[in-house]
């Protein structure tokens, strides 16, 4: 049915439970999974709290600052496939938003479903902050389970 499995993950407790359910899944079908974590551009003028302003976004440092922040996420995403037997592959987008990156994704690896969570925002929390979810379901070429 499914050879090659998306979960898109973020660190929230949500989005390990998507990663639970997918790799759920995964290991019922005997399926390979990539492991995604998308990291949002850098909000140019903004500080962090390190105090680092407009222009860290072009330094070596915020690309390795944002690849440590993505493996705190996917070392212990793969540690849950290594348990449940799943043969897993980590990935990291670096300044695109989640559903570019997802949608970017499914065709580089040649994905055949996508897990992700939703926080289920709505109203003008969903107009404020959006719903990278919606997006993901609206532009996908292939089946979509969203977990809540």
């Amino acid at each position: 049915m499914y050879k090659r499995i998306l979960i898109a993950v973020d660190g929230s407790p949500l989005s390990n439970r998507g990663l639970e359910k997918g790799l759920e899944l995964a290991a019922g079908l005997g399926a390979e999974v990539d492991i995604l974590n998308v990291c949002e551009p850098w909000a140019v003028g903004m500080y962090d709290a390190m105090g680092w302003s407009a222009g860290y976004e072009n330094t070596p440092q915020y690309l390795e600052d944002r690849r440590k922040q993505a493996m705190e996420i996917l070392e212990p995403a793969a540690a849950a496939a290594a348990a449940a037997g799943v043969k897993a592959n980590v990935m990291h987008v670096v300044d695109r938003y989640a559903a570019d990156g997802i949608i970017d994704t499914i065709a580089s690896q040649n994905s055949d479903l996508v897990v992700l969570a939703s926080h289920g925002r709505r109203g003008i929390r969903r107009a404020l902050l959006g719903s990278q979810t919606a997006e993901v379901l609206a532009r996908a070429t292939v089946p979509v389970l969203v977990i809540r």
